[in-house]
């Protein structure tokens, strides 16, 4: 069997992303970030819509839920809420970036022109109760977002993987669409699990429409972690495969 590629519409997709102020920012260090994560399996078939060329389809696919709040950061406190896609570049598990909801003007420019994050604005929440940790997203007086963790059950940050984020953006330099990899570093001080749970998704807020599907729920994390934004480090070509697309940038 022939190996898979996404089938993201770049013509369409083009038009509303980010342009990035080329690749030599520097990192950013955000203490105390509280980030609630949500992995839930996807109909196969139409999420390879949601995914570019240069990705390969995981098996199964499934959809990342992530909502943060960074209390501290130099533009200000700022909560960020967004929707992947899972995949690979060549063996190396990601998860592509459909829309980021930001409460914060300045986070959401710095954001954009440093790492290629797709953001919009959005009043993003978090709610930490006894029972459960619940995040709830709207715009425009919309919710278009919410989702918890339900059972809080204490376990080690060792137990946490987060995968890698690719972000389309355009370059300022050259106009040309690339692929940005944004792979943060994280030391965590607490960590939790529990039971994941969708309460209300509105895809076209995130440029799904009907290609995503949620089925069967994976798991939920909670977390406390010094979050450390870096160096961009590789890009991609968003029509050629990772093995031949893409481009170190940083070391």
């Amino acid at each position: 069997m022939p190996p898979r590629f996404g089938k993201l519409d770049l013509t369409a997709w083009a038009k509303s992303v980010p342009t990035i102020n080329g690749y030599k920012t520097e990192p950013w260090i955000l203490k105390g970030a509280k980030i609630l994560t949500i992995n839930m399996e996807i109909d196969d078939d139409p999420a390879d819509n949601l995914i570019p060329a240069t990705m390969h389809p995981s098996i199964p696919e499934y959809a990342i839920f992530c909502v943060t709040n960074y209390p501290e950061s130099p533009v200000g406190a700022f909560t960020i809420a967004e929707v992947r896609v899972s995949g690979r570049t060549g063996v190396r598990p990601r998860g592509f970036v459909l829309r980021s909801y930001c409460d914060n003007d300045d986070a959401r420019r710095e954001l954009a022109a440093r790492w290629g994050y797709p953001t919009v604005a959005g009043d993003v929440k978090i709610d930490i109760r006894h029972d459960r940790v619940v995040a709830r997203v709207s715009a425009g007086g919309k919710p278009v977002l919410e989702c918890e963790l339900l059972d809080r059950d204490m376990i080690s940050g060792g137990d946490i993987q987060y995968i890698a984020s690719m972000h389309l953006a355009r370059n300022k330099d050259d106009e040309k669409l690339v692929l940005v990899q944004v792979d943060p570093e994280f030391t965590f001080s607490k960590a939790e699990r529990g039971k994941p749970r969708i309460v209300l998704l509105d895809n076209n807020a995130f440029g799904a429409g009907t290609n995503l599907r949620l089925d069967n729920p994976i798991s939920a994390t909670f977390t406390t972690a010094d979050v450390t934004l870096p160096k961009i480090r590789y890009i991609c070509n968003p029509e050629l495969p990772a093995m031949q697309g893409t481009t170190k940038v940083a070391a």
